[in-house]
């Protein structure tokens, strides 16, 4: 009887294969989408909705290091430019810092923890937020700095939720489909 189960289980794995165009697809595709969802409409006196496309990005970058090329940022970064109203390419600029950075710190520690990516995560959400709002003072959009500490509260509490999800998505985005031929 166990021979049987061990065989329909080999059985199940033959001729199945996870699908290219989700596995490189799907990281492009959830920060793009992340990057739309605080501009859904959302009544708020005050930023409150987290950078969620850059923390996808940063969850990307440190489930899966190889997955994003470093020029990824430059991209993603256009892709929420056009959706935030920040100015025209400061998530470039600040996107491609972030993944260049990155990249360093992967070189430098490759073995890390649940604590120690929070809190790389939640220091680039902060200096995001921080220089997001230095850009858009000298483009004339200037509140005042106290009004982005929720937001960045918001996002520190929310990065293992937004981490655990992007978790699932590469699970789905290796999972083996039937392959036909």
């Amino acid at each position: 009887m166990p021979a049987n189960r061990l065989l329909r289980g080999s059985a199940r794995q033959i001729s199945r294969a996870p699908s290219p165009l989700i596995a490189y697809a799907a990281p492009w595709v959830t920060v793009a989408l992340a990057s739309c969802l605080p501009g859904w409409p959302l009544i708020a006196m005050a930023p409150i909705m987290p950078p969620l496309g850059f923390m996808t990005l940063l969850a990307w970058r440190q489930l899966r290091p190889g997955l994003l090329p470093v020029w990824a940022g430059a991209v993603l970064g256009m892709v929420d430019d056009l959706f935030s109203g920040a100015p025209f390419g400061a998530a470039m600029a600040l996107w491609s810092i972030t993944m260049i950075v990155m990249d360093l710190i992967e070189a430098r520690f490759p073995w890390r923890n649940f604590l120690t990516d929070w809190l790389v995560a939640g220091l680039f959400i902060v200096a995001y937020l921080a220089l997001g709002w230095v850009i858009a003072a000298h483009s004339g959009g200037a509140i005042a700095p106290a009004l982005i500490v929720p937001q960045g509260l918001v996002a520190l509490v929310a990065y293992p939720m937004v981490g655990r999800t992007v978790g699932l998505i590469d699970r789905w985005r290796l999972m083996r489909f039937r392959v036909l031929g």
